[in-house]
């Protein structure tokens, strides 16, 4: 299993109801197409070789022999596949009739998984042809050539090339009523649930389906196959669109729409790596697994091959059936990026209320540079003291111009104070920075370390001091990426009395803004508007290095520590996966290779990649003592680095397996 990738499909056939022969035929050839596309594990639809729309004819010998040879047929066409393959089928033993799940691999029937809950209402009533297993126990049956098959619902299959990979099932009802037998499956260690369904579709049952199976996914932690009949089962007063979705941990990993006929594979790589750190992160689910845990369950091996999911050697990648958003922090979708915004914003701002109510604070100070972390939080401040009933008049915008600032950020900052309806102060630095420099025997023309973080530490003391004659607060303006990186300057610009911005990456911080500029669009308000699309339009840059010869910015950020996009992909998946540097550079590429890095026209290769994240394992393991002292902030996301609760990590802890393997990429 390539990077902990699992390639998965549901097939939708062609097929006629109670005709066995033809509807064989259509599964083999999905099978054989399935095959080429090196799926391991294709999910067909409920009762898929006789049709689930039968009725009566399920009582018929017949179609009940027609079955047995069907899978018989099929087995022989998986002598030579390494997929594992789940197909419907009617079974009758002991005088019962089962709605079965045969599931095939190499030219054997392997398992039998009848279904438990049998619906009888509404248009349903299975109940007239087919019996519920409600035992656990698992039984052995000789089922047309293949003797002592295992049969029952207690029944895992595991790879045993990979342990994380486990395959378990369930029929179509099963995962409708309040206690799935999938929820059991997954308390026992599956972590891919097959399920076979025949549900037909009334208005807005899609709507309903998608929420379920993306939530059973999401509470039992695994992969969730749904393969759903086709319009072909549409008789009499039912209609069947063939909706099938796979999701994984509460996201939809991909959807064959309602009608959507022409399409008979729906094919996806899941991620199983995710969902076994997803587990072992979640402790409750190790504990809920430990209380349900069953003895009935029968473990059945497969050894299923690797898929190959190298990339090629030229700047391209090859098929992959996963979407890796570039930006994993910001939703791609612009409706839900504007509700996600709206619901940071509130979080932030909320924390920040709570603090000023806490310690009774009237006013507060924000170092204002003109750049887009000391806007957010300047912004978000405002709406904390719409909150509390403060006047904003008591924030205190304090801009500390020196060597390295530019017109158009210092301009920004004036009027951006102003329409926010903020004090503005203005204390030039330049002057005292060179008396310390002085002081300390400091080349006031070398710009290295202590000359960016004298200017650093003074506007820092100056924020602390400000704040205590006006019995205030500093707001810190620093983001989860600079400390991540730790960009940031030591008991300077890395310390504040509460951290607004700790918790958001860089990638959002933007998108933050900008959701701010929106809204004063809507309230005509252009001034504030044209300020923050200007903000957003200027390159990032702590301004600690005199500007260039034109008076613009000299000193930028990206081309000293590397593209944020960049580390904020390593990041996410560094933090809230534990993945390692190759897979993380394998999804890297899969996301940005080839494309144009914001606001440049460097185009990502292979080797830009490789050399920021090995520079970001650098950093991040370095600048470890600079989080483990950083001050309260709102967590508004899964990923945070404050030590107090997200993340604790030694700050001597050694970084070197992490480089080898980032440098051998």
């Amino acid at each position: 299993m390539k990077y902990g990738y699992l390639r998965c499909a549901c097939a939708v056939p062609e097929l006629k109801v109670a005709d066995t022969e033809f509807n064989t035929k259509k599964i083999i050839e999905i099978i054989e197409q399935a095959d080429k596309e090196n799926v391991r594990l294709l999910v067909f639809p409920e009762l898929a070789v006789t049709g689930y729309t039968c009725g009566d004819l399920f009582l018929q010998s017949s179609l009940l022999k027609g079955a047995l040879d069907s899978i018989e047929k099929i087995c022989d066409a998986t002598k030579n596949s390494d997929l594992l393959c789940a197909v419907g089928f009617p079974f009758r033993k002991d005088g019962a009739l089962y709605n079965c799940a045969a599931f095939i691999y190499q030219g054997s029937l392997i398992a039998v998984i009848p279904k438990t809950y049998i619906p009888n209402y509404g248009e349903f009533y299975e109940k007239r042809w087919f019996t519920a297993f409600t035992s656990d126990a698992v039984e052995y049956t000789d089922i047309a050539s293949f003797e002592s098959v295992p049969f029952g619902t207690s029944i895992l299959i595991q790879d045993e090339n990979d342990s994380r990979i486990k395959f378990a099932a369930e029929i179509c009802e099963d995962v409708w009523v309040p206690l799935s037998p999938s929820t059991k499956h997954a308390l026992n260690g599956a972590t891919v649930i097959a399920n076979l369904s025949a549900g037909n579709e009334v208005a807005l049952k899609a709507e309903y389906r998608r929420s379920l199976i993306a939530m059973q996914s999401a509470k039992n932690i695994c992969t969730y196959v749904y393969a759903n009949a086709g319009h072909d089962e549409s008789t009499t007063d039912m209609i069947f669109s063939g909706h099938s979705l796979i999701a994984a941990n509460g996201s939809i990993a991909a959807e064959r729409q309602p009608f959507e006929n022409q399409k008979n594979l729906l094919i996806a790589d899941v991620d199983i790596e995710k969902i076994d750190s997803e587990r072992s992160r979640t402790v409750t689910f190790a504990d809920t697994a430990k209380k349900e845990k069953s003895d009935s369950y029968v473990t059945l091996f497969i050894s299923l091959e690797e898929n190959n999911l190298e990339l090629s050697q030229k700047e391209e990648t090859p098929d992959f059936y996963a979407a890796i958003p570039c930006h994993p922090f910001v939703p791609e979708s612009q409706t839900e990026r504007k509700i996600r915004c709206q619901s940071i914003i509130e979080l932030q701002s909320e924390g920040l209320a709570k603090r000023l109510r806490h310690i009774n604070a009237r006013s507060a100070v924000i170092g204002l540079s003109g750049g887009l972390d000391s806007t957010l939080a300047l912004l978000v401040t405002a709406r904390a003291f719409d909150k509390c009933g403060i006047d904003r008049k008591q924030i205190t915008c304090i801009t500390m111009p020196c060597f390295g600032t530019t017109d158009r950020t210092y301009k920004n900052a004036c009027i951006l104070a102003e329409k926010t309806g903020a004090e503005l102060k203005e204390i030039d630095i330049k002057d005292s920075v060179l008396l310390h420099f002085e002081q300390i025997g400091q080349d006031k023309d070398k710009h290295d370390v202590t000359y960016e973080n004298g200017q650093a530490r003074m506007r820092t003391l100056i924020l602390m001091n400000y704040a205590n004659k006006c019995g205030g607060i500093v707001i810190g303006t620093g983001d989860l990426s600079e400390l991540a990186l730790g960009w940031c300057t030591y008991n300077g610009d890395h310390m504040s009395m509460y951290g607004v911005n700790s918790s958001i990456p860089k990638t959002l911080v933007r998108y933050l803004v900008s959701w701010f500029a929106d809204e004063a669009d809507s309230k005509n308000n252009k001034e504030l508007h044209d300020v923050l699309t200007d903000i957003l339009a200027t390159p990032v840059s702590p301004e600690l290095i005199p500007p260039d010869k034109d008076g613009k910015i000299s000193q930028k950020t990206e081309e000293l520590v590397g593209p944020y996009e960049l580390h904020d992909f390593f990041l996410y998946y560094v933090l809230r996966y534990g993945f390692t540097p190759s897979k993380i550079y394998f999804l890297a590429c899969q996301a940005l290779l080839g494309k144009k890095a914001e606001g440049t026209d460097t185009v990502y290769t292979k080797e830009i990649i490789k050399k920021w994240l090995v520079n970001f394992y650098r950093r991040f393991f370095s600048q470890q003592f600079k989080r483990s002292c950083m001050p309260d902030g709102a967590k508004v996301g899964t990923v945070n680095l404050s030590p107090r609760g997200d993340w604790r990590m030694p700050s001597d802890a050694s970084a070197a397996i992490w480089l080898k393997e980032a440098e051998e990429c």
